[in-house]
């Protein structure tokens, strides 16, 4: 059988005679029919609370020989939600087999056809029939909520948004495609048209993406100093002209059409030594859209809280740094080179006037292995320094390199740190907890089930105390930060007619639990602590090997409170099926709210029952043993009836003896006859005689009552 816990079924015990109590039901069920857990845990699993007045008799009574029998059953029938709404239901109702062969649990599953059914009505109403529609009416209207929609603008971008979150990276990587291109073509291309012009394409597509970035930015929502974020179109555009629409503008502006359009554009830069040097323009006015480079620094707030991210960040800014460095410090190497009219050594290789010396792809990786080696140590002497200008520009790199040691791999290595302080805590107390057990010799079951609940613990809650978190927080703060916490069993219909007061109170005697699967969370005839709010995993109820019921997600576990008797003692055992959350109210600390709030105390004393999922209490009449003392109660009803009626009969005998004396006593005196004188009315007054007869009428009067106070009681 594979069902999920969304289907709509209950489980059964088919142990159990009387009825066959539902020990379980899933929560598809519940909002199938509208009924809570608590309401339908240990009724009858034929569900009679389902029936209607339109429910067929003869499937009830098939129901019945099946529950009886034992068989499968599967049929269409008319039920009732809650709400006395009627719906169209496929019972399909299962008898489960242990290994013994005998049945142990009616698996009962639910499927609303209601709209099947009423597809089939209507199309047997349409047979034989031609509808014409009419083509020529009017539209409907549109629901409220659709008109709301319509007036709300459909051009707005949130900032917060995924779409716009991966906007902003695809922006990132063309910003860092600029800063790679821009300074290497204006450096090593210089005014070669056939380099320059083979990266047109993607240069031009980068200007697109800035200048429809630009367009985003007009239409995407901002948060304003106060905190609010702003939605409005002409406070967004006023905002974003004063603010990054210049530096955009400006990244944007298309100089590569020149090429597109064979407009070749250079100008000579001159050098102190009046030799001068071509270079292409748009290169040169391409060096702008660096300026968007400081949007990154904008932007790394935000990703702060992301080490990985950060980390990749620092560690291109450290690669970007080096690239520019071998861009300046080639064209330095040119400009020694033509200004001297000698060789400029790069490695292995020389660059002189012939033109005849290594490629640009050569040149470009020995200027960046000469950068990289002084940025992060102090170089190998291969690739050195010659002229003055040359060793003033490789102080300057090795002082860059320091700051950037500092900066970057300081920051790399307190994030690392960071990134696995977690982990070594969780060694640090997984090593602890080892030392613990051997030391004091603990069995190896005890050792298992201490590293499953250690283990299952840290990987929920990641090894965080909660309350050794909020205790330095005020008591409002802490009291706020709890009721979010445990905002789902403060939602339940038990604490609704609470004040605000009283649930902060509460909320701080709230505490998380966790139970193992096979871990006992209640023993029969312990003393009750806390009730239990089951957030996710399954439980069972156990009494002497007997599974009463199957609590799961949304199930309340404890007792019907008394606010004189506050002892309480646990009538089945409570074991954990699977991993299982729990929140637990402490009774202490329920008590000390309680006391404090008298006016809700009430309320909840009377609410409890009815939302308890399973009582606990000791002497609590579950569904097996209120069957057994139905029994016996009746058994002793039926004797004590017996009893009644034989009193009664002896009663009304009696009395009616006593009235017949009584009219011959006031005959003979009327009449002046004189009884027999052994007789006892001769020898009695007329008050003995009336007193005994309202006596005997008093006594069959109130075994009459007794009569009927017993029927009452065995209806």
């Amino acid at each position: 059988l594979s069902l999920s816990f969304d289907s709509n079924f209950i489980l059964a015990n088919a142990q159990v005679l009387k009825g066959y109590p539902i020990v379980y039901c899933s929560d598809g069920f519940c909002e199938l029919t509208g009924f809570s857990r608590a309401e339908v845990m240990q009724k009858s699993c034929a569900c009679k609370f389902l029936y209607g007045s339109e429910t067929s008799e003869s499937i009830i009574l098939s129901i019945d020989v099946a529950l009886e029998e034992r068989k499968e059953f599967k049929d269409e029938i008319m039920f009732y939600k809650k709400t006395a709404v009627l719906f169209w239901c496929l019972l399909d109702i299962v008898p489960i087999k242990n290994e013994k062969g005998d049945v142990v649990l009616f698996l009962a599953s639910f499927k609303d056809i209601t709209d099947t059914k009423a597809k089939a009505v209507q199309e047997d109403k349409r047979e034989g029939e031609y509808t014409c529609a009419n083509v020529f009416g009017d539209l409907p209207a549109l629901p409220e909520y659709k008109v709301a929609d319509a007036k709300k603008s459909k051009f707005i971008l949130l900032h917060y948004s995924t779409f716009k979150a991966g906007w902003d990276w695809l922006i990132l990587l063309a910003t860092f495609y600029v800063a790679v291109t821009v300074p290497y073509n204006v450096c090593f291309i210089g005014d070669d048209d056939d380099l320059t012009r083979s990266t047109t394409v993607s240069d031009i597509s980068v200007e697109i993406l800035f200048i429809i970035d630009i367009v985003f930015n007009f239409r995407t929502t901002y948060v304003s100093k106060s905190g609010q974020v702003i939605f409005d179109a002409r406070q967004i555009c006023i905002h974003y002209l004063t603010t990054w629409f210049i530096i955009d503008l400006v990244a944007a502006l298309p100089f590569d059409l020149l090429y597109a359009f064979k407009v070749s554009v250079v100008s000579g830069i001159c050098l102190p030594t009046k030799t001068c040097r071509v270079v292409s323009v748009v290169h040169l006015l391409k060096t702008v859209r660096l300026l968007r480079l400081l949007r990154l620094l904008q932007k790394m707030d935000r990703y702060s809280q992301h080490s990985t991210v950060v980390l990749t960040l620092l560690m291109s800014m450290f690669a970007l740094l080096a690239h520019w460095m071998a861009c300046i410090w080639y064209v330095i190497g040119k400009m020694e080179m033509e200004a001297n009219a000698y060789n400029w050594d790069i490695g292995k290789y020389s660059v002189n006037g012939t033109g005849n010396g290594p490629s640009i792809r050569s040149v470009y990786i020995a200027s960046l292995y000469f950068t990289l080696s002084s940025l992060t140590s102090v170089g190998f002497g291969n690739v050195s320094a010659n002229t003055d200008a040359e060793k003033i520009f490789s102080v300057c790199v090795m002082l860059i390199g320091a700051l950037m040691h500092a900066l970057v791999f300081g920051n790399v290595t307190a994030i690392i740190q960071r990134m696995y302080s977690r982990w070594s805590q969780y060694h640090t107390r997984t090593k602890d907890l080892k030392d613990f057990i051997r030391v004091h010799h603990l069995p190896q079951s005890l050792k298992q089930r201490m590293l499953e609940y250690f283990q299952t613990t840290w990987s929920v809650n990641n090894g965080i105390d909660c309350n050794e978190l909020l205790k330095d927080f005020p008591d409002e703060l802490r009291s706020d930060i709890t009721m979010h916490l445990n905002k789902e069993i403060l939602e339940l219909s038990l604490f609704a007619s609470a004040s605000r007061g009283c649930l902060r109170s509460l909320s701080l005697h709230i505490k998380t639990s966790f139970c193992a699967p096979g871990e006992y969370l209640l023993r029969q005839g312990d003393a009750l602590q806390a009730i239990f709010f089951v957030c996710s995993g399954s439980m069972e109820v156990l009494k002497d090997g007997m599974v009463l019921a199957i609590l799961g997600k949304g199930d309340l576990i404890g007792a019907n409170l008394s606010l004189d008797d506050r002892v309480i003692k646990t009538n089945a055992d409570v074991k954990a099926l699977t991993y299982c959350d729990l929140q637990c109210i402490n009774l202490k600390g329920l008590y000390e709210v309680l006391d404090l709030y008298p006016e809700y105390s009430h309320h909840f004393v009377q609410d409890i029952q009815q939302d308890l999922t399973y009582n606990l209490r000791e002497g609590h009449e579950t569904h097996v043993s209120s069957f057994c003392h139905f029994i016996q109660t009746r058994i002793v009803f039926l004797l004590t009836r017996q009893s009644l009626f034989i009193c009664f009969a002896l009663a009304k005998s009696l009395h009616l003896l006593l009235l017949l004396g009584f009219f011959f006593f006031l005959i003979s005196k009327i009449l002046h006859i004189v009884p027999d004188p052994r007789s006892v009315m001769f020898k009695c007054d007329f008050t003995k005689v009336f007193v005994f007869v309202c006596l005997s009428r008093f006594f069959l009067d109130f075994v009459n009552e007794g009569l009927k106070l017993g029927q009452s009681v065995a209806h």
